[in-house]
């Protein structure tokens, strides 16, 4: 996987009922295993709601959907059978793995090749892919194997059918679960919830306000090992969150440290001092995709795209052994008010 699952600090307390004549107002939740991971939904119950349940199973079915259709860990998951299948292959897909892989094109496209849906044969190289061997620097021939196998370019959707022209692999692991998120956000809005706390493997959405009147709150998680401490608490409505970093997954040889996260330019892992970026967009999905980009592009160049195409992004960048944050204007902007410290 290209992308560290960064936790946010979940800064809400669940509330006792308020009591009515016919009905009360409350915080519920429910959550379970996911992806590897797992997902939480908090949310407040109104009259007319659905039951908890009914939530529960429409959620569930939409993870059930997603792991079918998109997993890299299931050999029968639909992407994995296009994944196996030789180059010159077409296969008929769903309209949102269709959808997925425009997204992850035009980020590819935005960012020039810091982005790439097709990544996975170098991640299983380096020893961070679904299929990942032993963690070690590979060889150069290795490299410019796997290289010959990656690229945008060689995927294609003609009609319903996804074609790849290469022995590429595609894996969604960098924008799955904020598309994720997004389903199930639109599915509770359908259903009537309209103030709610979805989050799926760190990526999550809020929106509404919950009975006391307040916004629901997060925490960015500080970038260090062995403790989680909220270094920056937000106030959310609308908006979808991401966090990347490079400092849970990685592997040292011969004294050196080798990030999990792969520049698709250099087929290598990043070497800069950019420790975690995140992201708010009113699309998790988006937010989810440009927080890996910008991890790769690092705080200098990356700073200059976010502010260049409107983004609203926090950077922590190391220096020695103390951490520097920056945020982009529309970040400053968007949590000005209702910002805790």
């Amino acid at each position: 996987m290209n992308k560290a699952v960064l936790r946010p600090v979940i800064a809400v307390s669940l509330l006792t009922a308020l009591t009515g004549c016919w009905f009360s107002e409350r915080v519920e939740e429910f959550g379970g295993p996911t992806m590897g991971s797992t997902y939480s939904i908090k949310y407040v119950r109104t009259e007319g709601s659905p039951s908890l349940d009914q939530l529960k199973h429409e959620t569930d079915a939409i993870l059930r959907e997603v792991d079918q259709q998109m997993s890299t860990y299931r050999d029968d998951s639909l992407i994995e059978q296009f994944n196996q299948a030789p180059a010159g292959t077409c296969q008929t897909m769903p309209e949102p793995l269709l959808e997925l892989v425009e997204a992850g094109r035009l980020l590819n496209q935005q960012s020039q090749g810091a982005f790439d849906l097709t990544l996975e044969p170098l991640l299983n190289l380096w020893g961070f892919g679904p299929k990942g061997r032993a963690e070690k620097v590979p060889t150069a021939e290795q490299l410019a194997d796997a290289r010959a196998r990656m690229g945008m370019q060689h995927l294609r959707r003609e009609g319903q059918q996804l074609c790849k022209e290469v022995d590429l692999q595609v894996d969604f692991n960098s924008i799955a679960a904020g598309y994720t998120v997004d389903r199930i956000v639109q599915r509770l809005t359908e259903l009537g919830v309209n103030s709610y706390l979805v989050e799926v493997t760190g990526e999550l959405k809020a929106a509404g306000l919950k009975p006391d009147g307040q916004p629901w709150r997060i925490g960015l998680e500080a970038p260090q090992e062995g403790e989680r401490v909220a270094q920056r608490i937000l106030a959310l409505d609308g908006y979808g969150i991401s966090t990347s970093g490079d400092y849970r997954n990685y592997f040292e040889e011969n004294g050196r440290r080798y990030s999990h996260t792969l520049d698709p330019l250099t087929a290598a892992p990043i070497t800069h001092t950019l420790a975690a970026v995140t992201v708010a967009d009113k699309s998790t999905l988006r937010a989810d995709g440009l927080s890996t980009l910008l991890m790769v592009m690092g705080t200098e160049r990356g700073l200059a795209f976010a502010e260049r195409m409107g983004i609203a992004a926090f950077f922590v960048t190391r220096e020695g052994d103390a951490f520097v944050t920056q945020g982009t204007q529309a970040f400053e902007q968007l949590f000005a008010a209702g910002e805790e410290q």
